[in-house]
């Protein structure tokens, strides 16, 4: 008799208090550390939850060159994209609040930070259906107290569940 294999049950998503910006500082120095070429992290929230405070905490953790880890770290918001050389790949960091359509990402150079590098995209639900499977989503939301704290709600496909454990611990 042969074992019917049953798909995998999906790990929950991991849900994180950030009570101030060392926190959102310190969880984007973690995940720089999970990083790998060809990943995708997806960053999900209103404007003001702290996207790009996070992107640039993970940009600078990054290994790169002399400086790197006090480089400026502008929001690409009106270059759509920024690109960093780091390790383990360069890092291109996308804004994708003024696209139009989800087509765009391509002239922005989405294949290619995918097929060399690591892409860190802000406002990623302009990409519909081209947000790869495997990407990680990590959402940002206000957690309603008033001393201004964040909630980070972080799930993804491929090997993140895996990869998201060791924030577990």
């Amino acid at each position: 008799m042969t074992a019917i294999q049953m798909p995998a049950t999906p790990a929950p998503p991991l849900d994180l208090p950030l009570p101030d910006l060392a926190a959102t500082e310190a969880l984007g120095r973690a995940l720089a550390r999970l990083l790998r070429p060809g990943d995708l992290v997806a960053l999900y929230g209103d404007l003001g939850a702290g996207k790009t405070a996070l992107a640039r905490a993970l940009i600078r953790a990054l290994p790169g060159p002399e400086g790197a880890a006090t480089e400026e770290v502008p929001s690409p918001t009106f270059t759509l994209v920024q690109t960093y050389e780091r390790e383990p790949a360069p890092l291109w960091h996308f804004d994708l609040y003024r696209l139009e359509s989800a087509a765009e990402v391509h002239e922005l150079g989405l294949s290619e930070a995918l097929a060399e590098g690591i892409a860190l995209i802000e406002w990623p639900e302009r990409l519909g259906s081209l947000l790869p499977a495997d990407a990680l989503s990590v959402t940002l939301s206000f957690d309603g107290a008033a001393n201004g704290g964040r909630l980070a709600r972080l799930a993804g496909g491929g090997d993140w569940p895996r990869r998201l454990a060791e924030l577990r611990r």
